[in-house]
């Protein structure tokens, strides 16, 4: 269950998009997830640095190299606003000509099954100002365990609903597949999407069942949960 302070943080966050001039509640959640992916890249690699420095050997496959320092996450989140700003917008000339947004991008699978769905990706933030003010709200939410994702994702996803009122809201493809990827369905867990119009969140937690648990099925009673109770869909009109 959320709690009240990271509700109000998302609260925040949420206000200073509607301000800042992203009014699509869709945007805004896009572009927070964007900025959450940098933020979780880089924390996944300082984990992996801490581990090759406590078994004194060299880590493997970085994410990021010595030259990509600036685009890590604790990096620029102390840059002023405009030179965080143009980390984001302008080509780096000694970093491939790539901004921070465009490295997420091209990823590809060494960063995981994240980063794939982050091709289609647009940075659509319009001011150094608001930018600056994100990653620094980002920064103060405390992500340490999955259930604080899930209710991360659950409110943001509510928040959507009540905007959704006066019309409906198709969540892209792409945004489905990573927020399922980041809550990692186990087999005991029972999935409901309260508002799930074409279904679309609860295909992509089947798919991920098939794709990354094939050998789920290899048991009855997986197979069982599977077919009956694991995926609950309600909607109202």
């Amino acid at each position: 269950m959320i709690t009240g302070e990271l509700k109000s943080q998302v609260d925040k966050i949420w206000e200073a998009f509607w301000t800042g001039g992203i009014s699509n509640p869709l945007t805004v959640i896009e572009q927070f997830t964007f900025l959450l992916f940098l933020r979780r890249l880089d924390e996944n690699q300082q984990l992996e640095e801490k581990k090759a420095n406590m078994m004194g050997i060299e880590m493997q496959n970085p994410i990021y190299s010595p030259s990509h320092k600036k685009l890590r996450w604790h990096s620029f989140k102390n840059e002023d606003p405009e030179n965080l700003y143009a980390l984001f917008t302008q080509p780096q000339s000694d970093i491939d000509n790539l901004t921070a947004f465009e490295f997420m991008k091209q990823l590809g699978s060494e960063a995981g099954v994240f980063a794939q769905y982050m091709k289609g990706a647009t940075f659509m933030i319009p001011t150094p100002r608001l930018l600056d003010q994100v990653v620094q709200m980002i920064d103060k939410i405390q992500m340490d365990d999955r259930d604080t994702k899930g209710d991360l994702y659950e409110y943001l996803l509510s928040k959507i609903a009540i905007a959704g009122t006066n019309g409906q809201f198709r969540t892209p493809r792409h945004i489905i597949k990573m927020m399922v990827e980041i809550m990692e369905p186990t087999q005991e867990d029972t999935i409901c999407d309260p508002s799930c119009g074409s279904a679309g969140f609860l295909v992509a937690a089947s798919e991920y069942c098939h794709e990354h648990h094939p050998d789920w099925f290899h048991e009855q009673a997986f197979r069982d949960h599977y077919n009956s109770g694991m995926f609950t869909g309600i909607e109202f009109d």
